[in-house]
């Protein structure tokens, strides 16, 4: 077989089934990034790489190691999730780093967290001042977790007692780059001849309209491929 030929199937074949395996263990393994998916991630990178151009090594070999150590990555994530000691084992628990106010220091050892880095964790959050710090907690993930002092706290509709819904409803995208989702139709239960009837309302058509949604009001918002702005603030050039 012709060498980039052969390069050609073996990166389509790589593609394909890290696409496969990452869809199958969840899309933890990329947002999360705990201890368990970090190995998991980078193995199975390394394993796909080599797939593409080690053209020395059997194609079937490399192909049989991604079957096996996905494998194994989805039956520990499903020991995971049914047990929490293998679980705290596999993706590591959360450290608080920050209690009442106070830095605990062993802890911070323990996780080779520096002040430096908690503090730029900090900023982050935009909390500039740690007098400003309740708790704080490193997850198993590695981000920070901060609740602040009670007088640093955002204040609510609640505390302030102004009347909000109960309940808000999750947005629905009815039409993206000016295609309808049919899906979001039916389980939603809405039909064609009510958004018509809305789109008639408005005077437009839908080859008009390029993205449409319910946000969490009910209402619908609809952004047009002509926008009929005259003086665009900013064009990619």
């Amino acid at each position: 077989m012709n060498g980039t030929i052969e390069v050609i199937i073996r990166t389509l074949a790589a593609f394909t089934l890290i696409i496969y395996i990452v869809h199958l263990l969840g899309k933890q393994t990329i947002a999360q990034m705990t201890y368990h998916d970090f190995i998991a991630s980078t193995t199975l990178g390394a394993i796909a790489g080599n797939l593409t151009f080690n053209t020395s090594i059997k194609f079937s070999n490399f192909i049989v190691s991604l079957l096996v150590f996905g494998g194994i990555t989805f039956f520990s994530t499903i020991l995971s999730l049914k047990n929490r000691n293998i679980r705290a084992l596999f993706s590591g628990e959360p450290t608080v780093i920050i209690q009442d106010g106070k830095i605990l220091e062993k802890n911070m050892k323990k996780l080779k967290f520096t002040l430096d880095s908690m503090n730029q964790a900090l900023r982050a959050k935009d909390i500039f001042d740690i007098d400003e710090v309740e708790y704080a907690v490193v997850e198993a993930g590695g981000q920070l977790s901060v609740l602040k002092k009670l007088p640093f706290r955002n204040t609510t509709k609640k505390d302030l007692g102004i009347f909000t819904p109960a309940k808000s409803a999750f947005p629905i995208e009815l039409i993206m780059d000016g295609q309808l989702i049919e899906k979001n139709f039916t389980q939603n239960k809405l039909t064609k001849d009510w958004f018509h009837t809305e789109l008639d309302q408005r005077g437009l058509i839908l080859s008009d309209v390029s993205y449409c949604v319910r946000g969490t009001n009910g209402q619908l918002y609809f952004d047009l491929f002509h926008d009929k702005i005259a003086s665009p603030i900013d064009t990619e050039s």
